[in-house]
């Protein structure tokens, strides 16, 4: 993609955490860009004060001769300026295949997996990042050391890209190496089942031209990929892992070296995981054991994972992205180990119809470990609603003793009551716009 032959670019749905990095990416060019989302949001809003339009009704004016326009399969067809940019032949690309092309510019480590590769494409890109080393990359979260989705360089010598699996869309990347940290089912309405996501991976794996790490519990062919784990046998591994003082401590051991007592800026054991493979990566690219050591205890995670709000004697807030059953399990079992014997409230809001009916058990079983659960309705997304398959539902199936679905307001009251010591909210909707209101009030409470 020669960027020289682009002056503008409009983006169809600029508000979504992938298309946002992209508008970011063209707006770092010079390059005109503007764009249309249905709601105004916090990233909104940042992308607004970075110079960029963005509109909030859909008006075929707003298109004028674009260069470019991008859109995602999240965006419905009847809308108007997708159907006006087809209809008049704009030069039209979903968001992966930009970034395919933008892969295919540098060398490129594209990190996909049902869960986690959020969290490893943004520690390998500050690990190399914080090692002066001249990179790019496309995170689908925040990151909590850089406020942003994207990390630029001038003359960028290797580029970290975020894999989405949804629509399949990470077979147009075109990497160098790879990593897979999961293939846990997800997306069944884009997947027929187990085999047909397991496949689907196997080719992103396939894509790498020099070399991949596969999470050791992946059931893929690996016999052309190193494996990673912190349990039982691997290529990559973590050892001796440790909690003092709510922070994690473990040794990590490749093919080619071993790091001792590296401290991990951010709690969970899942993560350390994470970072099992972050680290196996910069170390093959040239990253030193002290490097690695600084990297791993200077990173400060990305918004909405694992991240700590509030810590009181009293009251302890944590917010997570968490919205599959496996996903849950992990979090909640290391918010469990770091503090044992206290009482945890968990506030849940499913994402998507579809996974709520089709994983409805495997939620009740993780959530069924809180001692108490505040349900928040289903978030729709893209979907239409289903017959029979509501919060009432799933709650009917945990077991915890006390459970309720609530309302937005009702979870903000909820946390600040004096009988619940730990409070988690957990989902990928907009349950987000209650973490900031809940943090106030719990510092209001107990920060004096």
């Amino acid at each position: 993609m020669n960027l020289n032959n682009l002056n503008s670019v409009y983006f169809i749905g600029i508000g979504g955490i992938g298309m946002s990095a992209l508008a970011r990416y063209f707006n770092y060019y010079n390059i005109k860009v503007s764009g249309y989302d249905k709601t105004e949001t916090p990233l909104t809003k940042t992308l607004a004060s970075e110079g960029i339009v963005v509109y909030y009704n859909e008006d075929e004016g707003h298109l004028n001769a674009s260069d470019l326009v991008v859109y995602t399969p999240a965006i419905p067809k009847e809308n108007m300026e997708l159907k006006f940019a087809l209809k008049y032949q704009y030069n039209c690309k979903k968001r992966a295949e930009v970034l395919g092309e933008i892969s295919a510019m540098y060398p490129t480590i594209a990190v996909g997996g049902t869960h986690g590769k959020t969290t490893v494409t943004c520690m390998l890109a500050h690990l190399l990042k914080a090692s002066n080393f001249k990179v790019n990359a496309f995170i689908g979260g925040v990151s909590s050391n850089y406020n942003s989705n994207l990390i630029l360089s001038d003359k960028p010598e290797i580029q970290v890209i975020e894999a989405d699996e949804f629509d399949r869309s990470f077979l147009r990347l075109k990497p160098a190496y790879t990593v897979l940290t999961s293939t846990d089912q997800d997306h069944l309405d884009i997947y027929s089942g187990k085999k047909d996501i397991e496949e689907t991976f196997g080719q992103f794996v396939a894509l790498a031209e020099s070399k991949s790490w596969v999470n050791s519990s992946a059931e893929i062919d690996m016999k052309k990929s190193l494996t990673y784990s912190i349990k039982g046998e691997a290529n990559c591994k973590a050892s001796n892992i440790k909690v003092e003082n709510g922070s994690y401590f473990f040794d990590i051991q490749t093919p080619a070296s071993k790091v001792f007592d590296i401290e991990l800026g951010i709690a969970g054991r899942h993560n350390v995981e994470n970072a099992t493979v972050a680290s196996a990566v910069f170390l093959e690219l040239g990253g030193t054991a002290s490097q690695l050591i600084r990297g791993l205890k200077s990173f400060a995670g990305i918004k909405r994972r694992f991240e700590t709000h509030c810590k009181y004697s009293q009251k302890i807030y944590i917010d997570d992205y968490a919205h599959h059953p496996t996903e849950l399990i992990a979090f909640l079992g290391s918010v469990q180990e770091m503090y044992p014997s206290r009482k945890i409230t968990g506030i849940f809001q499913p994402h998507l119809y579809t996974r709520t009916r089709d994983f409805v058990n495997e939620f009740a079983i993780a959530l069924s470990v809180l001692d108490e659960v505040l349900l928040l309705d289903i978030y729709p997304a893209r979907e239409l609603s289903l017959e029979g398959v509501t919060s009432e539902w799933l709650l009917n199936k945990i077991k915890s003793s006390s459970k309720k679905v609530v309302s937005k307001s009702e979870a903000i009251r909820k946390a600040t009551t004096d009988s619940n010591e730990i409070i988690l909210t957990m989902g990928a909707g907009d349950i987000d716009q209650i973490v900031e209101p809940i943090k106030i009030a719990i510092d209001e409470r107990y920060g004096n």
